[in-house]
C-alpha cells in the first residue's frame, strides 16, 4: 500500500468558506482514442532532443515470442514532405535485444527551423508517420510549446495528450519529468486504476531493468501519448518517479532496504530511460544522471533544462521527525536556520551550476529577449498557511489513522513553514545559491517552468532579500491526482487561502488536469493554463482556466493581463 503523504493529509483539513474562482472560457469536447498500436511498431514513433541541424528519432522493434534473431535491421527515411519525396534521407540502422529492441538514431545535417517527416521500415512493414522540427537559428518572431508533466497511468486516461496531438502548430513539447510512475498495482493510483480497468504492468513496484523496461513498453502503447509523440518534438526532464518516489543522491523516500541496492536500481532505471526516451545519450565524461541541456530558439529564447534529483540533492528533511519538538516560533527558525538551511543542503552541483549560468548568461549576451528554465520542482518561497482556524476535530480525526502527524502539522502550521518540504523550499541556500549567481552575472528576468506538484501555479521569484529573479509558471498533471481528490469541496477555499498568505503567489489552481500552452513573441509570453474536465473516461472536454501574459519591465519580468480569474482570485492576484 502507498502511505498517504504529509502533502495529501494536510489538504484534507481545510475548508474555509465563499470561493468566488474561475470563469473558464473557450470550452471544446473530443474523445481520446482508445485504439492501441499493433504488429512490429506497436509502441509508436518519437522525436526529441532537438538541435538547428539534428533531432534524435525513436522506434522500438517487437519481436515476436520465441523469435531468435541477433539483430534486426531497420531503415530510417527522413524527408521535408510527408510523402517523402523532397529532400529525403535514408539511414540504414539496426537494434538488438542488448538495447530492448528500441531504435535512436541522431539524424544530423539538417537544417535550421524546419520542419521533417520521418518513418521507420522493418521486415517489410512501416511504421506511423512522425513529424518533428528542427530549432531556428536566424531571426523568428514566435514559438509555441505545450508544458506538460506528472502521467500516472492508473491515475487516468492521457487526454492532455491526445489535445496537444490535434494542434499541428506547436513547435514543441517539454516535458518536466513523471513520464511514468513506479508503483504497482497496489500502489498510488491502483484504486483509480481498477475502476476505469488501467492498471500497471508489471503488477509489482519496478525494481529491475526489466521491470522499467516493462513500464516504458506499457505506457507507449498509449495511443494520446503515441499520437503527441509522433506529432511533436519532445524535450524531456525526469523527476523522481522515473526512478522511484523522493529520490535523491544517495537513495530514495520509495527505495527500502529489502528491495536491493540504490545504486543498481538506478543504473537499471537510467539504461531503461535512454534506451526508451527520444534524447540524446550522454556526452563523453558526463553520466547518464547528469541530464541538464540547452535549447535555442534563434534570437527569441534559450531554454536551459536542470536536474535536481540524482546528481547533488540532499536528502530531503523529514519534517514529521521534527515538528513535535516545535512550540514557539524561535523554534521553527531555528529548525529553518540549522536543519533545513545548512550550507550543505544541495540541488545543484558546482559542474550544472555552472553550465546553467554560461548558458543563461549567453542568451542576454546575444540580446536574445527571455530565458527560460525547464525545472521539476516549485522554485518559489511559498509557506503553509495557518490552518489552525480551519481545521475540525473531525477532519483530524479522519486523517490521524493515516498520518499520526496531523495535530503536530495543525498546530505548526502557524509558523510559516515551506508548503511542500521536498522543493526548492526545502533547500533555501541552493535557491539563494542559484540566485546570487545569476545575479552576478546580472541575469534577473527568468521564466521558471515546474511540473511535480499537479497544481498549476502563477508565482514571483525573490530572493530572501525581496530582489525579483524573475517569475515561474507550474504546470498541473496530465493524469497525476489534484489535491482536489482530498479537499472536495474545500478545493477551492485552500488555493484561495493559499494566495491570500503567500504574497508571491498570484494564481493557484488545484483543481483541473492539464497542460501549459505557452505562446513567445518579442514583446511577451502568454500562458493559457489549459484544463480538461475529466480524465477518467476518453471524452472530454478542454477549455482554458485562465490565463497570463508576461512582459519585460526594466531588468526583470512581471506579469500582466490576467484573464479568467474569478472575483476572489482577481482581488489576491
Amino acid at each position: 500500500m502507498v502511505k498517504v503523504s504529509r502533502r495529501q493529509a494536510l489538504l484534507g483539513t481545510v475548508a474555509i468558506g465563499a470561493a468566488g474562482c474561475a470563469n473558464e472560457y473557450r470550452h471544446e469536447s473530443y474523445t481520446s482514442p482508445s485504439t492501441k498500436a499493433d504488429g512490429l511498431f506497436r509502441h509508436g514513433v518519437a522525436s526529441g532532443d532537438p538541435a538547428s541541424t539534428s533531432i534524435v528519432l525513436w522506434t522500438r522493434i517487437t519481436i515476436t515470442e520465441g523469435t531468435e534473431i541477433p539483430v534486426a535491421p531497420v531503415t530510417l527515411e527522413l524527408s521535408t514532405d510527408s510523402n517523402f519525396s523532397t529532400d529525403r534521407k535514408v539511414f540504414d540502422l539496426s537494434t538488438t535485444a542488448a538495447k530492448d529492441w528500441t531504435v535512436k538514431h541522431n539524424a544530423t545535417g539538417l537544417e535550421p527551423g524546419r520542419n521533417y517527416y520521418y518513418r521507420f521500415t522493418s521486415n517489410g512493414t512501416t511504421s506511423p508517420l512522425g513529424s518533428t522540427r528542427t530549432l531556428p537559428s536566424a531571426s523568428i518572431e514566435k514559438v509555441r510549446f505545450a508544458v506538460v508533466s506528472c502521467s500516472n497511468w492508473q491515475h487516468g486516461f492521457f487526454n492532455a495528450y491526445d489535445h496537444i496531438a490535434r494542434d499541428e502548430t506547436f513547435d514543441a513539447v517539454i516535458h518536466l519529468g513523471d513520464y511514468f510512475y513506479e508503483y504497482g498495482t497496489d500502489g498510488y493510483g491502483s484504486e483509480t486504476g481498477r475502476e476505469i480497468g488501467r492498471l500497471h504492468e508489471p503488477d509489482h513496484e519496478v525494481l529491475t531493468l526489466d521491470d522499467y523496461r516493462q513500464r516504458h513498453a506499457q505506457y507507449k502503447t498509449d495511443a494520446a501519448l503515441q499520437a503527441m509523440h509522433a506529432a511533436h518534438p519532445t524535450i524531456h526532464i525526469w523527476d523522481d518517479h522515473e526512478v522511484a518516489n523522493n529520490s535523491w543522491e544517495g537513495g530514495a523516500e520509495n527505495h527500502q532496504l529489502d528491495e536491493g541496492d540504490w545504486a543498481a536500481r538506478r543504473r537499471a532505471a537510467m539504461q531503461a530511460y535512454y534506451e526508451w526516451m527520444p534524447l540524446r545519450d550522454p556526452e563523453p565524461g558526463r553520466s547518464r544522471e547528469a541530464l541538464y541541456k540547452s535549447y535555442s530558439w534563434g534570437d527569441l529564447l534559450t531554454l536551459v533544462s536542470i536536474e535536481t534529483r540524482l546528481t547533488a540533492r540532499a536528502e530531503q528533511i523529514d519534517i514529521d521527525a521534527y515538528s513535535p519538538d516545535f512550540s514557539s516560533q524561535q523554534d521553527v527558525d531555528d529548525f529553518m536556520e540549522n536543519v533545513v538551511g545548512t550550507d550543505d543542503r544541495y540541488l545543484l552541483g558546482d559542474a550544472q551550476l555552472d553550465f546553467v549560468i554560461d548558458a543563461l548568461k549567453a542568451s542576454k549576451t546575444q540580446g536574445q529577449p527571455w530565458r527560460f528554465v525547464a525545472n521539476q520542482i516549485l522554485m518559489a518561497d511559498v509557506r503553509s498557511p495557518d490552518l489552525t482556524p480551519y481545521a475540525s476535530e473531525e477532519m483530524m480525526q479522519t486523517i490521524e489513522p493515516a498520518w499520526a502527524g496531523i495535530r503536530d502539522f495543525v498546530r505548526n502550521s502557524a509558523f510559516g513553514l515551506p508548503l511542500y518540504i521536498d522543493t526548492w523550499g526545502g533547500y533555501p541556500f541552493a535557491r539563494e545559491r542559484f540566485y546570487d549567481r545569476l545575479a552576478q552575472n546580472g541575469i534577473n528576468d527568468l521564466v521558471v517552468l515546474t511540473g511535480d506538484a499537479h497544481e498549476f501555479w502563477v508565482n514571483d521569484l525573490y530572493t530572501d532579500g525581496k530582489q525579483k529573479m524573475g517569475v515561474e509558471l507550474g504546470t498541473t498533471s496530465i493524469t497525476s491526482e489534484t489535491v482536489e481528490a482530498f479537499l472536495g469541496e474545500g478545493t477551492k477555499d485552500f488555493a484561495l487561502l493559499i494566495t491570500k498568505d503567500n504574497d508571491c503567489v498570484r494564481y493557484y489552481d488545484p483543481q483541473h488536469h492539464g497542460y501549459i500552452d505557452l505562446t513567445v513573441t518579442k514583446e511577451r509570453v502568454h500562458a493559457d493554463l489549459i484544463g480538461l474536465d475529466t480524465v477518467t473516461a476518453r471524452e472530454y472536454t478542454a477549455f482554458v482556466t485562465a490565463s497570463f501574459d508576461i512582459k519585460k519591465k526594466r531588468n526583470t519580468v512581471e506579469f500582466k493581463s490576467p484573464k479568467g480569474l474569478g472575483v476572489t482570485e482577481r482581488f489576491l492576484y
